[in-house]
């Protein structure tokens, strides 16, 4: 039996089953029983990944798509021939690159990876495998990404690092933006919400990025972070956990001004 409450979180008597849609929070004490998030809150998959739907169902919590990845690649097939890749382009593994990608003169591509239409790959872009990247995204100079869906008009243009991650339609990382996705202890990542924290069951789990969300300039997102469609997260901070849809996360400093000593 499950009490409901008016919260996210709801307190059990008895162990519901897995139907009921609720999972158990990792705390010690009474145990805690929370509605399981959908990945359908953060983010739709776009038509042009509509040859992926299958593996990425919309009612599973969103850190659940991430397995889906190497699977929904390995299934993959397609009759568009891969544009030429110029000299400087390492490449390795299966590749499927839209013949619109805008490719540099140097890169390492490690397949399997997955770049759709009008998407562009800046010099010096390190993709590990495992790569899923919609239309008009921007991989850019000095980037490294593993295992992650980008979705449409997803941009990291400037030295990001995005490891087991998933950036909704429209996401935007600035300039040295890391999305952490190892734990310094490399136990399970859990996913921390504002009543408890849930084990993802996963040892590698970089950042969920809803629809439009974006991450300001040098700002590290800890593993296992969420944030809803068109949060926020300012430049220069550490920021870790969930951050509601349409909210600014930042930190107040005082700066002090003072005459030099020499």
């Amino acid at each position: 039996m499950v009490v409901e409450s008016s919260s996210l979180f709801a307190r059990s008597i008895s162990r519901p089953s897995p139907a009921e849609g609720l999972f158990l929070l990792a705390e010690e004490g009474e145990p805690l029983w929370v509605k399981e998030l959908k990945a359908a809150e953060f983010f739709a998959l776009p038509p042009s990944l509509a040859a992926f739907a299958a593996f990425f169902p919309p009612d599973a919590p969103p850190w659940e798509w991430l397995k889906q990845i190497g699977p929904a690649l390995a299934g993959f097939r397609s009759d568009v021939p891969r544009p030429t890749l110029p000299p400087g382009v390492h490449a390795e593994g299966a590749l499927w690159i839209h013949p619109t990608v805008k490719l540099p003169s140097y890169a390492t591509l490690i397949g399997p990876l997955y770049i759709g239409a009008r998407s562009e790959i800046r010099p010096g872009a390190f993709v590990r495998g495992n790569l899923i990247a919609g239309e008009d995204c921007v991989i850019g100079h000095g980037a490294e990404i593993k295992n992650t869906l980008m979705m449409d008009r997803v941009h990291a243009p400037h030295r990001p690092y995005i490891g087991d991650s998933i950036l909704g339609n429209g996401a935007h990382l600035g300039a040295g933006v890391v999305l952490s996705n190892l734990r310094l202890d490399q136990k399970n990542v859990f996913v921390r919400l504002p009543d408890g924290s849930v084990d993802s069951g996963r040892r590698k789990f970089g950042a969920i990025l809803g629809d439009g969300a974006e991450v300001g300039c040098n700002s590290v997102l800890n593993p296992g972070t969420l944030l809803g469609p068109r949060a926020l997260v300012a430049p220069a901070i550490a920021f870790g956990g969930y951050l509601p849809a349409g909210q600014i996360g930042r930190v107040r400093y005082t700066i002090v001004s003072e005459p030099r000593r020499d």
